[in-house]
C-alpha cells in the first residue's frame, strides 16, 4: 500500500441543502442512498443511467453522452474553499498520467503510463490490488506510454495496452480472464485510450496515424473477447469531394489539379493512410449509434504522398452500434497538413439549430481551437464557436524553409475532453497556444516507423500560454475565458454544484464557478495535473479525484499521485 494523508470518512449520509443551479438539477441529482442494481457489478442498466448516478462514477467521461457533469452539488460554489486532500496514493510509475478514475461502490479503479492498473478504496486510497501488463517486445507509440482508463461491464476490468491488445481482468482481483490482439505492433498500432462498454460489447480505437496505419473501430465481445464488427475509419476510396475550404469556410490553399494528377499516378493508399481514433465514441442508445472523431492523415504534414481529402481523418464520424455500418460524417479539415486533427472525445447535448429549434446534436473541440456543434441525424455542422486561441496565417501551407502558422499542432484543443453543464448550455474546454513553424521533407513509407513526412517545431522566441473557455453552445460565443501561465492539456469536470475543475502543467488544480470563471479554490499538487478529473460519493461524503503524472507532450513535471479531496470535517 502507497498511502498518504488519509482522514477518516464519516459514515452519515450527507444534507444536500446548498444553493441550486436550477429547479431541473435537483430533479435530476441521484440522493447518497439511490443505488442501482445490487452493485456486485456493473450493469448495463447503471451504465445508462451514469448520468443521474451520484454515487459513481462509471464512465471514462461520466456517461455516454460524456457531458463530465457530475449530479452531486455536496462540494459547491458556496463551501469548495474547505476543500482539502482525504488521501494520496503513489503508484509504483513515475510517468505522465492521464487516466480518468472509474468508481463503482465504494472501489476506484486508475491506470498509469505503461499499462499498470490499480483497484483502490475509495474511502481511504488503500490499495486492493495491482496489475502490470507485460507488454510485448514491440511497443510503437506516439506522444508518450499513457494510458487513459479502464471500462468496466460486469465483473470485469478493460484494459487496451501499448502493444494493442485488449485485456479482460477480473474486477474483484485483477487477474486476467482472457486476452485478444487488436492490431499488430510492428505496423505501428498501439493503444492509449480507454475501452467502452455497451451492451455486451467492447469499443475500442485506435493510435498509429503517425505510422501509417489503416485506423478503426472495432467492437468486442465483452464475455470472451471475439470480434464483433470492424469499422476502418479510411474507406478504399478516400478521395472525397475535393473540398478546397475548411469547415468554417476558409481557403486550405490547395493546389487540386495536382492532387488528382498525383492520384492517378500513385493509385489509392488506403491501407497505410492514417486516421487513428484517439478517445472513447459517445454513444446515443436511442438511436442505436456511435459517434468519435477520426484523426490525422499519414504521413502528416506530406500531403504529396496522399492527394484527396483522405476521407475519414479530421472527422466526426457516426455508426451503428450494433453492425458497425456508415451512418454519416463531417469532415472538418480536408488533406490536414498541420496536424491539426480531431482527438477530443464527442460529447453529445440537446441545443439549438440555425431556426432556433432545439435538436439533438454532437460536439467536439477541435485543434483549430473552435467548438463544432454538429446535427446527430446528418452529421452536418449547425455552427462553430469563435476561434477559442490566436489563428494567424490559416492556412499557410508547410515549406522545406519552415512556415510560421497559428495554432500550433498541439491546438487549440489536443486530446483533453471538454465538460458541459446542460443547465447552463456550457461547454467548458481547455486549450493550448504555442506558436509552431510547420516544416515538409517527403520521404517514403518506413514500414512501422515514425513518418511524419517533416516537422512542427514551437518556436522559443514567442510566448507559449493556455485558457479555459466556457462556450455557449446555443450560440457559438465565448462566456468566459481564464488565461493559464503554460498551455493546458488533461480534461474538465463540471459538478452540479456550481463548479468547473481542472487542472495545469505547474501542478495547479483548481476549482473555478460555473457561470463567471472566478477561480474559487486551488491547490498545488507538485506535479503536473494532466488528467481528467472525477467525482464520486462513498458513504454520504463526496470526493474529487485527479492524477497528478505530468505530460510527455509538452513535458511537465512528472509524479505518481491520484489525490482524492473532500470538504474538511
Amino acid at each position: 500500500m502507497r498511502m498518504l494523508g488519509r482522514v477518516a470518512v464519516s459514515m452519515t449520509a450527507a444534507t444536500i441543502g446548498f444553493s441550486i443551479i436550477s429547479a431541473a438539477v435537483a430533479a435530476d441529482e441521484t440522493k447518497p442512498a439511490t443505488l442501482y442494481g445490487d452493485m456486485s457489478s456493473v450493469t448495463q442498466d447503471m451504465l445508462n443511467r451514469a448520468g443521474h448516478d451520484g454515487n459513481d462514477f462509471l464512465l471514462t467521461n461520466g456517461n455516454y453522452w460524456q457531458q463530465r457533469f457530475y449530479p452531486n452539488r455536496q462540494i459547491n460554489r458556496d463551501n469548495v474553499a474547505g476543500l482539502r486532500p482525504a488521501w494520496i496514493f503513489q503508484t509504483d510509475v513515475t510517468e505522465s498520467m492521464e487516466t480518468s478514475p472509474l468508481v463503482v461502490n465504494g472501489v476506484m479503479y486508475v491506470t498509469t503510463s505503461f499499462d499498470h492498473v490499480y483497484a483502490l478504496n475509495a474511502r481511504t486510497g488503500e490499495e486492493l490490488w495491482h496489475y502490470q501488463q507485460k507488454l510485448g517486445p514491440i511497443t510503437t507509440y506516439c506522444c508518450g506510454p499513457n494510458n487513459r482508463g479502464v471500462a468496466l461491464y460486469g465483473d470485469n476490468v478493460y484494459l487496451a495496452t501499448l502493444d494493442a491488445k485488449l485485456v479482460a481482468l477480473d474486477a474483484k482481483t485483477g487477474k486476467v480472464k482472457w486476452e485478444t490482439q487488436i492490431a499488430n505492433p510492428e505496423e505501428g498500432y498501439s493503444e492509449t485510450m480507454a475501452p467502452t462498454a455497451v451492451d455486451g460489447k467492447i469499443l475500442i480505437g485506435t493510435n498509429g496515424g503517425e505510422y501509417g496505419i489503416r485506423g478503426f473501430v472495432k467492437a468486442y465481445d465483452a464475455k470472451d473477447g471475439h470480434l464483433i464488427w470492424t469499422f476502418y475509419t479510411i474507406p478504399e476510396k478516400n478521395e472525397g469531394v475535393w473540398a478546397a475550404q475548411d469547415a468554417t469556410g476558409r481557403d486550405m490553399h490547395r493546389d487540386i489539379a495536382a492532387e488528382k494528377a498525383n492520384l492517378a499516378k500513385a493509385g489509392d493508399l488506403y491501407k497505410r493512410l492514417g486516421g487513428g481514433v484517439w478517445q472513447n465514441p459517445s454513444v446515443d442508445l436511442a438511436t442505436r449509434r456511435i459517434y468519435f472523431v477520426v484523426g490525422n492523415p499519414s504521413p502528416d504534414l506530406d500531403g504529396a504522398a496522399r492527394p484527396g481529402d483522405n476521407l475519414y481523418t479530421d472527422s466526426l464520424v457516426s455508426v451503428d452500434l450494433d453492425t458497425g455500418k456508415y451512418v454519416c460524417h463531417y469532415q472538418y479539415i480536408a488533406h490536414d497538413v498541420w496536424d491539426l486533427d480531431a482527438v477530443s472525445p464527442t460529447v453529445l447535448a440537446e441545443a439549438k439549430d440555425a431556426d432556433g429549434k432545439i435538436v439533438p446534436v454532437v460536439m467536439e473541440a477541435g485543434k483549430t481551437g473552435h467548438v463544432y456543434v454538429n446535427n446527430r441525424k446528418d452529421c452536418s455542422l449547425i455552427r462553430f464557436s469563435e476561434a477559442m486561441v490566436p489563428q494567424e496565417d490559416m492556412w499557410s501551407l508547410p515549406s522545406a524553409k519552415g512556415t510560421r502558422m497559428l495554432p500550433g499542432a498541439n491546438g487549440g484543443v489536443e486530446w483533453s475532453p471538454m465538460a458541459t453543464n446542460p443547465f447552463l448550455g456550457l461547454a467548458y474546454a481547455i486549450n493550448l497556444h504555442q506558436p509552431m513553424t510547420y516544416t515538409v521533407t517527403s520521404a517514403p513509407y518506413p514500414n512501422g516507423k515514425l513518418w511524419l513526412g517533416g516537422a512542427f517545431a514551437v518556436i522559443p522566441t514567442e510566448a507559449q500560454w493556455g485558457n479555459i473557455t466556457a462556450v455557449d453552445y446555443n450560440t457559438g460565443k465565448i462566456r468566459w475565458q481564464v488565461k493559464t501561465p503554460q498551455p493546458m492539456i488533461g480534461g474538465v469536470l463540471a459538478t452540479a454544484g456550481g463548479l468547473v475543475f481542472t487542472g495545469e502543467g505547474n501542478g495547479r488544480f483548481a476549482a473555478y464557478d460555473s457561470a463567471t470563471g472566478s477561480r474559487l479554490w486551488q491547490f498545488m499538487a507538485g506535479a503536473g495535473v494532466n488528467a481528467p478529473p472525477s467525482s464520486y460519493t462513498v458513504d454520504g461524503k463526496q470526493y474529487i479525484v485527479v492524477a497528478a503524472g505530468g505530460n510527455v507532450q509538452l513535458n511537465y513535471r512528472r509524479g505518481n499521485a491520484i489525490i482524492a479531496f473532500s470538504l474538511a470535517e
